[in-house]
């Protein structure tokens, strides 16, 4: 089975350096946070974090991703990969239907992300497993103000907050923001992951689209306007825009038409909301 989880986003600029091997974590590998040059093993895996233990004994928790080094080399640590599924009907995030069952009551816990179309894709891809464990998709309109609105929220034990997050990569204003959301109240009853794309539509595939790659809008010009006229697409309206959208969303069979960085995050956020009540 693929790597569902895929590669997550927080590294640097590609054109500035090398870019770092995937490999998968594993209880006991010897890793090294590039960052801060901590050296440790590693003890526990979970929600896309993990701990790593140094020589001392002194256990230090890291996200699960890139800016590490084995051996010396950088690589990007991707979560371990599931159990093989066994035979049946799948759904359209590739898990195995499960028939007869109603959906259960909603979750106190939620996942929170950006838009209406972040929501109405993931909706479509893994709807089937967010009514079967009761989670709540909500969209925000934006994340400038989501440490407010974790704290408000108050997640805490029994009451976990996913969010997923666009263009999460490092240095980024969203990425200053999941910073501060993990350092304040709730922090720790909260996930705030991300995919690399600056807009949603690119996480599905091109191909889909028949097109060999996204194009490439300049700065200053709205993406989604840019991408439309590249493609000679109506978008003089908004109207435009959203008949753009549902003609990309059209294209999306199931999971494996999205790209992986979007596929683990939305996994991880499932997993952790859902742990508590399983």
């Amino acid at each position: 089975m693929a790597d569902r989880y895929g590669s997550d986003v927080l590294a640097d600029n590609p054109h500035k350096k090398p870019r770092s091997a995937e490999c998968q974590v594993e209880i006991g590998m010897v890793v090294e946070d590039a960052q801060t040059g901590y050296v440790g093993a590693v003890v526990r895996i979970e929600y896309g974090r993990m701990e790593l233990e140094d020589r001392r004994g002194r256990r230090k928790p890291f996200p699960v991703g890139p800016g590490y080094l084995i051996d010396g080399k950088p690589v990007i640590l991707t979560a371990p990969r599931r159990a093989a599924p066994t035979a049946g009907r799948r759904t359209a995030s590739g898990s195995v239907a499960v028939s007869g069952v109603k959906a259960k009551v909603a979750l106190s816990s939620r996942i929170y992300v950006e838009g209406r179309h972040d929501a109405e894709l993931v909706e479509q891809v893994w709807g089937d497993d967010l009514r079967v464990e009761g989670v709540v998709v909500e969209y925000l309109g934006g994340v400038d103000d989501l440490a407010a609105i974790v704290e408000e929220f108050a997640p805490g034990p029994g009451r976990r907050l996913g969010v997923l997050v666009d263009h999460l990569v490092a240095g980024s204003k969203e990425a200053r923001i999941a910073d501060a959301v993990r350092r304040g109240p709730g922090g720790a009853h909260t996930l705030v992951v991300g995919h690399p794309f600056i807009d949603i539509w690119q996480a599905v595939k091109p191909a889909r689209l028949g097109i060999p790659a996204w194009p490439s809008i300049p700065r200053g010009v709205d993406w989604k306007h840019g991408v439309c006229d590249a493609l000679g697409w109506p978008h003089a309206k908004q109207a435009d825009i959203a008949q753009a959208w549902q003609r990309i969303r059209g294209r999306v069979r199931d999971w494996n038409d999205l790209e992986p960085a979007l596929i683990g995050r939305v996994e991880e956020l499932i997993d952790f909301v859902t742990a508590l009540h399983t």
